[in-house]
């Protein structure tokens, strides 16, 4: 007895277990493309926003490279210009001599004006540099705020497109009442 008693258990665990196999099966008929469809999007937006991150990221690199070479151009020649007036000065001081005071009197004053003048031209140029930084920033924000923006109305669109848990799990619990025989619909002889 105990043998077939363990007999009709047996087949009902195997029969479990091909049901579940056929339940599997037909999910992945029924949304196995939808999935599949999922993920190719998913792995488009992941591209996309690598490549907009990465054309950024080398925007704002060579803008900054044009911009350190700009400010060493723009040194350079200051101090050539600088080292070139100063050497000019000391030569005619020295030229001169101590019985010119008036003429070293001028030239204290006149390199004192481009010691102004060259303060200026770094308080404008530091100027210059942080509005183009702030610049940059905002729009590296923005670009990025646009990614976000977009990320997110793309998720939403995937959200809205994607099937109702409730309606599948009503759908798969149907299914699986008429697979077992259990689902019957009401008759029409009362009525």
């Amino acid at each position: 007895m105990k043998a077939t008693d363990s007999k009709p258990g047996a087949d009902v665990a195997s029969d479990a277990l091909a049901g579940g196999a056929s339940i599997d099966k037909v999910r992945d008929i029924l949304f196995g493309v939808q999935m599949r469809d999922y993920d190719k999007r998913f792995a488009r937006l992941e591209e996309k926003l690598a490549k907009e991150t990465s054309d950024l990221k080398d925007d704002v690199r060579k803008r900054l490279t044009s911009l350190e070479q700009f400010m060493r151009q723009e040194f350079e020649s200051l101090g050539e210009r600088l080292t070139s007036e100063h050497n000019g000065r000391e030569e005619a001081v020295k030229a001169i001599g101590q019985t010119h005071r008036d003429a070293v009197a001028a030239f204290e004053k006149k390199t004192a004006g481009i010691d102004d003048q060259l303060s200026k031209a770094q308080r404008d140029l530091r100027q210059q540099i942080l509005d183009l930084q702030k610049e940059l920033t905002d729009d590296m924000l923005q670009r990025h705020q646009d990614m976000v923006t977009m990320l997110t109305r793309d998720s939403s669109e995937l959200r809205d497109e994607k099937a109702d848990r409730a309606a599948l799990a009503s759908l798969f619990t149907e299914m699986a009442m008429r697979l077992s025989n259990q689902f019957h619909l009401p008759t029409t002889e009362g009525v």
